[in-house]
Parts: C-alpha cells; sequence; structure tokens
C-alpha cells in the first residue's frame, strides 16, 4: 500500500483502505479510461450517498472503463502527505489523482468547496482549468450544487446537469472518442458541450454592471446560449446497484439504501429538491422487492431504508412495507422510511413503521403558523400534525423530532412564537403515554436556493439570525423543550455560495490558502479566515444576500432546470399572496413545464400490480428444538485488516455472517442483536494471527463448512485459520484466555543491554512508568499481567494475561508508545484453559 508508512499514525485510517467486499478493481492496462468518483468529504459522509454508489456500478459495468473512488482526505492525512511528498490516491488501485482521465467530483453541499480545491491539490491537479494542459485530467462536478455552479466555474472543466446515469456514460464515450481521433483539450471540451446536461463554463463570459450586478451572460459558442438539465425519464428500467460496496467502518448511514422514487410534486416553495428532480419517477414495487433481496444477500447489511424525497407519498407504500416486513422478519432486518410528511402518514403506515423501530420519529412542519405555512406551501395544518403525533406517542414513539426553519419570507416575531406553541401541543399530545413523552426541536436557517420561487428572496443576516434563535432558545427553554440550531456563520455562509457568482472563486482560492477545510463540520469551520478572504478579495459577501429585482441578470440563468423562471415568478407571486399551489399527483397540473406528457411524464406505480406480488413467507410451523452449539474460530487480521478499530471489526464481521448465512442465534429484546464474543481489541494498528470469536449457533454445522463460508464472505485482510465446535454453556472468549503472545520486530537502535533489561523486569515486583491518559501523565505499574518476556530471532516476545503490550514494550525498547506502534507487531497466539475441546 502506497500509505503504509502514514496509515499508522492516523486517528483512523479505515477511511482510506479500500478493498472492501463488493468494491471493483480493474487492472488500469486493461481498460481504456479510468474516471475517480471523488467526494469532497470523508468516507463515512460519502460512502453513505445513494447517487455515488449508483454511477460506481454503472461505470463499472462498461469493460472499457474503470471508476475508482476517493474521499477528502481527514487534517491528518493531509498534513502526513505534504509532510512524505505522497498525493492523494484512489481507494482501489492507489494511484494519484493526476493519473486518471477524469475527475468527477459531486457537489452536495455549498460548505464542501474548499475541499474540492485541497483535493486537487493533494491529487498533483492544478486548480484552475486555464492552468490545466493536455496532460491533466478532465475536471468534471455534478450534483444539486451544479445547478449554480458559477463559484467554481474557474476550478471545473465542465458541469453535469440534473440526472447522471445516462449522461456520465455518454460523456466518458465522448471522451474516449475524443481520445482516439487525437483531439486537443479544448476541442474535447467542444465535443462534450454538444451533449444535453453538459455545462462548459470555458464557452461562456460574463459581464458586470458598475453596482456588481449581472449585467450579460454570453455564450461563446453559437447555439449554447442554455443548457438544459439532463432527465432520466424511467427510473423503473434505470441500472441500480444490487451488490452495493460494503464499508470497512462504520459509517453515517451503515445500511442498503433503495430509492423507491425520485422527485417530488408537493410544491414547497423553499424547496430547491422539490424543483430540479421533478417530474416524479416511481420504481416498481416488483423492481425494489428484487433489489432489496439481491442487497441483503450481498451486502449482510440488517437495515433498508426506501429513499425518496417524500417515502410516504409513494404510490404502493402501505402495501410495500407490509410485504417488506413480513419478508424479512424472520432475518430481522428492520426497514425504515427516513423522509415522510405528515399528510402522507396514515395510521395503517405508522402501525407498520412501529413493528420496526420506535427510538425516534422526526417530523418537518418548516413554520409555526398556519399563515407561514400557507406561504411556503406547506399544506399541512397544526391539528394533522397534533393528531400524527399523538398517534405515534400512543404507537410506543417516546422522542418525536420536529424541523423548523427560521427566516423564511414574510416571518415575524409571531411566526416563531407559533414554533414555541406548536412544539408545547406536540408534547402535550403525548401525555399520559406508556413511558412519557420528548420533543426536541432542530432549527435551520433559511437559504434561499436557485430554481425555487424563492430565489429572489433576502436571507437574514448574522445578528439577526442570532437573534430570532436567542428568542427561539429562551422561549422552548420555558416550555422544557430543547432546541438544536445551525451556526448563523455557516448558514451566512451557505447563502453566498447558494446564489453567488464567478467573483467568488477568487475568495474561495484565498480560504484554502488559509487553510480552510471541512468547513460544513463545526469543530472546523473558522468564520475569521473567511472573512480575511472575502476583505483580501475587495468582495463585500453580505451582497449576496439581498433581495434579487426579477428583472436582473441571475448567475444561474443559463442554466435550465426544465422549469421556467415566469413560474417560479408566479409562485413567488403567490406566496406573498398566501395562495395555496395544490399537488398534481391527486390535483391539477401546476403548469410547471416539467412534462412533455410523453415520455416526460409524472410515472407513478400502479397499486393494482401488487396483486402480482410475490406474497411474503406464510408463518411457518414452529421449529424444532434448537439444537444449541458453540462454534470457536481463529481469526487472522493482517495487511490492510490491521487498520480497522475493533468496534469496526465486530460491525464487519456481523455483516459477513449474514453473507455466510450460518444460522447465528439471537438475542431477546426489541433489538435482537446475533450471540457473537469477541475477544479483547487489539492495540491499534497491530496484526494478529489469534483472534478469538465464539459464535452461538441454532443449529449444528460442520466446522470445515462454517470455515469455508465465512472466508468466502470476508474483506481482504481477514482469514479464519480454523475453526471447532464446543459445548453451547462454554466459557466466552475473554474467560477462556489464560495468556497472549505478542512479538514486536527489534529496532535496529534497540538497547544494547536488552537481554539484562528484561531480566532486571521479570525479576521486580513492581516496574514503574509514566503513561499519557486522556492528555495526562500518569504513574503505572508495568509488572502485573506479564507472564514471560524474550527474544527470539531478533524479535520481543510477550506473553501477557491481561493489558497492553504496548507500554511493557516501549519500556524495554527505551521509546514511547507512539515509536512502538510503528514496529511490525503482531499477536500470534493464545493460551486457552484447558477444556474437552478447543483450539489450542
Amino acid at each position: 500500500m502506497a500509505y503504509d508508512d502514514i496509515l499508522p499514525r492516523l486517528a483512523r485510517p479505515s477511511r482510506y483502505l479500500g478493498g472492501e467486499v463488493g468494491s471493483i478493481t480493474k487492472d488500469p492496462a486493461q481498460v481504456e479510461l479510468s474516471i475517480a468518483l471523488a467526494f469532497p468529504d470523508v468516507y463515512e459522509v460519502g460512502m453513505s450517498h445513494l447517487g455515488f454508489a449508483i454511477l460506481y456500478r454503472i461505470l463499472n459495468e462498461r469493460p472499457w472503463l474503470a471508476a475508482e473512488r476517493v474521499y477528502a482526505p481527514w487534517g491528518d492525512l493531509e498534513a502526513e502527505l505534504l509532510a512524505a511528498g505522497e498525493p492523494l490516491r484512489s481507494l482501489e488501485t492507489q494511484r494519484p489523482l493526476s493519473q486518471f482521465d477524469i475527475l468527477g467530483f459531486t457537489l452536495q453541499y455549498e460548505l464542501s468547496y474548499t475541499n474540492l480545491l485541497m483535493m486537487l491539490d493533494r491529487g498533483g491537479v492544478p486548480r484552475r482549468r486555464t492552468e490545466r494542459g493536455e496532460g491533466h485530467p478532465l475536471v468534471v462536478v455534478g450534483g444539486p450544487c451544479a445547478y449554480n455552479p458559477e463559484p467554481l466555474a474557474d476550478f471545473f472543466d465542465c458541469a453535469l446537469i440534473g440526472d447522471g446515469e445516462e449522461a456520465l456514460v455518454e460523456l466518458c464515450e465522448a471522451v474516449r472518442a475524443a481520445r482516439a481521433a487525437g483531439e486537443s483539450r479544448s476541442a474535447l471540451l467542444e465535443r462534450l458541450s454538444s451533449i444535453e446536461g453538459v455545462y462548459v463554463p470555458g464557452l461562456f463570459a460574463v459581464d458586470y454592471q458598475d453596482d456588481g450586478r449581472l449585467a450579460a451572460i454570453r455564450p461563446l459558442r453559437a447555439g449554447y446560449a442554455r443548457v438544459r438539465r439532463r432527465f432520466l425519464a424511467d427510473l423503473d428500467s434505470a441500472p441500480f446497484p444490487t451488490a452495493p460496496v460494503v464499508p470497512t467502518m462504520n459509517t453515517v448511514h451503515d445500511r442498503v439504501s433503495v430509492e423507491i422514487a425520485r422527485g417530488c410534486t408537493r410544491g414547497c416553495r423553499f424547496c430547491q429538491a422539490g424543483y430540479i428532480y421533478r417530474p416524479v419517477r416511481e420504481r416498481s414495487p416488483e423492481r425494489i422487492l428484487e433489489v432489496v433481496e439481491q442487497a441483503l444477500t450481498a451486502s449482510g447489511h440488517e437495515e433498508v431504508s426506501l429513499l425518496s424525497l417524500s417515502s410516504g407519498d409513494y404510490a404502493c407504500i402501505e402495501p410495500l412495507l407490509k410485504n417488506l416486513m413480513n419478508r424479512f422478519a424472520e432475518s430481522r432486518v428492520a426497514v425504515s422510511l427516513p423522509s415522510l410528511r405528515v399528510g402522507s402518514l396514515t395510521p395503517e403506515l405508522m402501525e407498520e413503521i412501529q413493528k420496526v423501530r420506535k427510538t425516534g420519529f422526526t417530523l418537518a412542519p418548516e413554520a409555526g403558523s398556519e399563515r407561514l405555512r400557507q406561504v411556503i406551501n406547506k399544506g399541512i395544518s397544526a391539528e394533522d400534525l397534533v393528531e400524527t403525533t399523538r398517534i405515534a406517542f400512543g404507537l410506543g414513539w417516546r422522542v418525536i423530532k420536529l424541523y423548523f426553519m427560521l427566516g423564511l419570507p414574510t416571518e415575524t416575531d409571531a411566526d416563531l412564537d407559533a414554533i414555541i406553541e406548536l412544539a408545547t401541543r406536540v408534547k402535550k399530545s403525548g401525555k399520559g403515554s406508556q413511558g412519557g413523552a420528548d420533543v426536541n426541536v432542530s432549527v435551520s436557517t433559511f437559504v434561499p436556493k436557485a430554481h425555487t420561487p424563492f430565489q429572489w428572496e433576502a436571507q437574514i443576516g448574522i445578528a439577526e439570525t442570532r437573534r430570532r434563535q436567542e428568542l427561539l432558545r429562551e422561549g422552548l427553554r420555558a416550555k422544557k423543550l430543547r432546541m438544536k440550531w445551525h451556526a448563523a456563520e455557516m448558514s451566512f455562509l451557505e447563502g453566498v455560495f447558494a446564489r453567488g457568482d464567478r467573483r467568488l472563486g477568487n475568495v474561495i482560492e484565498k480560504a484554502v490558502d488559509l487553510g480552510c477545510r471541512f468547513d460544513g463540520w463545526n469543530d472546523c469551520f473558522d468564520f475569521a479566515r473567511w472573512q480575511q478572504a472575502f476583505a483580501a478579495c475587495g468582495i463585500e459577501p453580505s451582497f449576496y444576500l439581498r433581495a434579487r429585482d426579477p428583472e436582473e441578470v441571475l448567475p444561474w440563468d443559463h442554466i435550465d432546470c426544465g422549469i421556467p423562471k415566469a413560474f417560479f415568478l408566479r409562485e413567488c407571486q403567490a406566496a406573498l399572496a398566501q395562495v395555496p399551489t395544490p399537488d398534481c399527483r391527486t390535483g391539477a397540473c401546476s403548469g410547471c413545464g416539467i412534462c412533455d406528457f410523453e415520455e416526460l411524464r409524472l410515472r407513478l406505480c400502479d397499486p393494482r400490480s401488487l396483486a402480482d406480488l410475490p406474497s411474503p413467507p406464510s408463518a411457518k410451523a414452529a421449529p424444532a428444538e434448537e439444537q444449541r452449539c458453540r462454534l470457536r474460530l481463529r481469526l487472522a487480521k493482517t495487511g490492510k485488516g490491521r487498520f480497522i478499530g475493533h468496534l469496526e471489526f465486530m460491525s464487519l464481521f456481523h455483516r459477513a455472517v449474514r453473507r455466510a448465512g450460518l444460522p447465528v442465534r439471537h438475542t431477546q429484546g426489541f433489538h435482537p442483536h446475533p450471540r457473537i464474543s469477541f475477544s479483547e481489541a487489539l492495540p491499534h494498528g497491530m496484526e494478529s494471527e489469534a483472534e478469538i470469536i465464539d459464535l452461538d449457533l441454532a443449529a449444528p454445522l460442520s466446522a470445515e463448512e462454517a470455515v469455508s463460508r465465512l472466508n468466502a464472505s470476508l474483506p481482504e485482510g481477514f482469514r479464519v485459520r480454523e475453526g471447532a465446535l464446543l459445548h453451547w454453556r462454554g466459557a466466552a472468549p475473554s474467560a477462556s484466555i489464560e495468556s497472549t503472545v505478542y512479538r514486536f520486530a527489534l529496532p535496529k537502535d534497540a538497547p544494547v543491554d536488552l537481554e539484562d533489561r528484561i531480566a532486571s523486569f521479570l525479576g521486580a515486583a513492581r516496574v514503574s512508568a509514566q503513561r499519557l491518559k486522556k492528555g495526562r501523565s500518569v504513574a503505572v505499574d508495568l509488572r502485573p499481567g506479564v507472564v514471560d518476556v524474550w527474544v527470539e530471532e531478533g524479535r520481543l516476545l510477550l506473553e501477557m494475561s491481561q493489558g497492553s503490550p504496548l507500554p511493557v514494550a516501549a519500556f524495554l525498547l527505551e521509546r514511547d508508545e507512539a515509536q512502538v506502534r510503528d514496529l511490525p507487531a503482531c499477536k500470534i497466539g493464545v493460551r486457552l484453559r484447558p477444556t474437552p475441546d478447543g483450539l489450542s
């Protein structure tokens, strides 16, 4: 591995390993084109993004094309790369980013822009498109933020606007054809501009007025005045990954995610996603069942998430959910709907949901008053919300989270008071419910987005945001309600870039030079640096938060989302008049202009097709009495595996057991989990040939078959060496292990008197040393737990009955623990207490 010397010094090395189950590695010499799919945030965030996974699978289905992944390096890795002069590399082949033909960045959030530039820097790719030559990768961006790509226009070569399943493949084919024809970079960009949905910023010029507003966006190529978004007409026939990449670490969303629908017709006037993903296209329940079955088998996950902008609006949601839950109840797979609206929550649907889990329930009224909900076209009443929460509390939920926005157009303090009143009513709706009722209130600041009816509206500034937050905090605290909020400065910056223009590119570049990274993370965000960057570039950021005149040229006017500007203006006027726009799913067409009513139209699944759905398995007869036994395994954790932390390893192994189909028994209770016991955690970065794991089986299975099935399911770096069946009442690994033997490679400068030091150590009753614990140096006795120490073939061996070997090795070798961690080390064996059967 290219990062071998660096990984032991990182806090979370498992972010950078690759080699996961489901990942695809192709020989670069055997493909014509390579693309690095780049996510400008850490691995655990990027691996939870479904769009990224869809493109990874689609692209790799082409034998001539290799798609690999790269995620933003956290600060510790970036510092190590700089110090070592090493480039940022992909996960699959460890190639530097500069060696790829295409770098494809997904833009999900404005506060990730600095990470994009940082990744180009660390990957050895020039930041600005004008600085890239024939040998540099083509830098492509996509995602929701690409609907106003102008703040980043100086840094990418082209943007893909809209759905990427077909368009990105066409883009790669065009690059392949241009290369075969020997075309120059400029000729390639001309070729790409002919693909619908591809925006080439170098083919547009921007003029400004004296007051800073835009004067014109001028196309530099005839017939290329606007770039129309790309649409995927039929979601049901689109490719979808059924063998997902299974992460080696715990991610934000650790589950099988299935997109059941794309688009929304609710028409909330603040919601960009509700407009740019129109029209609604639903995936058939037959296809969803097929995807879920295959993805669970391939991944070993224990949860399925049904995704869309409003999962409860899916035409077949209740029978689909019931079918899924009945189908997977025996295998203890949970089904979740993370995106639910009050208007779509029927009592029958809530009954189904509560069978799965009742850990939390999130609803988004957005505004507290009926008047303001009419302004934003939310379409729900306070009575609907309170009745929904009353049912939820009655069904056993204990905590309900309410999501609101402050700073919405026309908002007054009375509307903020209404948030407090509504949250109080929700809490009271749970009065008398078993176990009590709790309500958490989450409040974000409204940010006007491009391609929405509110794209002309002003955003409140930092001082006013803080005043309104304080008003809510005090009012909710008085009602004994908790509140979470977004930092005012972060919302301010998001608003600047959401409606910004090309002049902000200089600011982003300056901020990166000043050290801005991971601006969406509270512990990384540094607003003072951003203020310094704006000042250095002579830009007043509040200029971008102002209200816009309807006749003003907007920075994104040349990006066509499929909905005409006139519709958005009518909706803005309707908002101020508090006139609702009905949902065209159930009412009259709203005239947004997105559909051609032939190819591009609403595509809803037919509830009548549910009669053709395969029935869930019928209830089986009572199982015969279990023939319990214990399977004890000795597992090796080597190579990449040594960088997987203990909790991550436990999750990884649980998924492997599910993929292998081993009949593991589960605990009882509301959240049953498999009965698998592990030995104590290894020191960070140490290899092992002797991880002892016990599985409590409900049915007998030969040890040989279990080992074979597990080894076929484990990722790179893990291998079961042997297995044995024990009586199920036997002691767990932690109680069975009498001692453990560790081996350390001796450094070249090992103490010359090492043998004497060992003899002195073993002969002492007490060995005092200093250790760092939570940043403080404390005195410890190293002697307890050490059974024996010796040197053999140039290696230091320690046998210990308890405790970590690191401080003992550090003491004997006269080094600190950090230096000892860098030494090749391995847990080579365990001594087990005598049992009738077992491993030795």
